[in-house]
């Protein structure tokens, strides 16, 4: 059995992630392959109580490490719970951010060293790479203000613009050293080119799994 395809989705807050992973599910499904969608932190049951610790507002301060360590923590759960045993079946997976997430908020935005959170990166998916990475960019202002629709913010939306700024280019660094994995979309163009430019992506790497059969 073919080993399914890991299809990420990253970006800052308000970009049209949750619709973009829609979109990438149905191009697979028409093709008549198996996906799973998920979201990261979180995608199993244990690794989503993870997530409320680090999304909720609490009494007591949560240090910047112990954000980090938590992120993976819940990672390690959806990795081995989730994501590769669905691979393994030939499953393709689609996942609202993975570890490039870590690299741009907690390297970027907090300013932990990237060596480090590529060790961490190697402890909890050794091996384990996306296939292709979706980065959908966006300038801060306007994904701050669609997020700011959507409701309350939770703990990490609440921080400043020049800490978005920071998680923003370092995604753009990331984009800029791994070409062959990522494709960048212009998220501040409209929902429908959005996701024709999402659509046109996955059909590529479709094609070319197909032609490899």
């Amino acid at each position: 059995m073919q080993r399914g395809k890991f299809i990420t989705v990253e970006g800052i807050e308000g970009v049209g992630k949750s619709t973009n992973v829609e979109i990438l599910r149905q191009a697979i499904e028409q093709r008549g392959i198996p996906v799973l969608t998920s979201r990261e932190p979180g995608g199993t049951p244990l690794a989503e109580k993870i997530r409320r610790l680090l999304v909720e507002h609490g009494d007591e301060p949560l240090p910047d490490i112990a954000e980090l360590l938590l992120m993976f923590a819940s990672r390690a759960l959806h990795v081995q719970n989730r994501i590769e045993p669905a691979l393994a079946a030939g499953t393709w997976v689609v996942c609202d951010r993975f570890t490039d997430a870590s690299r741009a908020y907690q390297g970027g935005g907090r300013g932990f060293a990237q060596a480090d959170i590529d060790r961490l990166a190697e402890l909890v998916h050794p091996g384990l790479k996306p296939d292709m990475t979706l980065l959908l960019d966006a300038p801060v202002a306007t994904g701050l203000s669609r997020a700011g629709r959507r409701g309350r913010p939770d703990r990490i939306e609440i921080e400043r613009h020049d800490f978005f700024s920071r998680v923003r280019e370092q995604y753009l660094h990331l984009a800029a050293a791994e070409p062959d994995r990522f494709v960048v979309v212009d998220a501040d163009a409209s929902v429908d080119l959005v996701g024709h430019a999402v659509t046109s992506a996955i059909n590529r790497l479709l094609d070319e799994t197909l032609q490899e059969k």
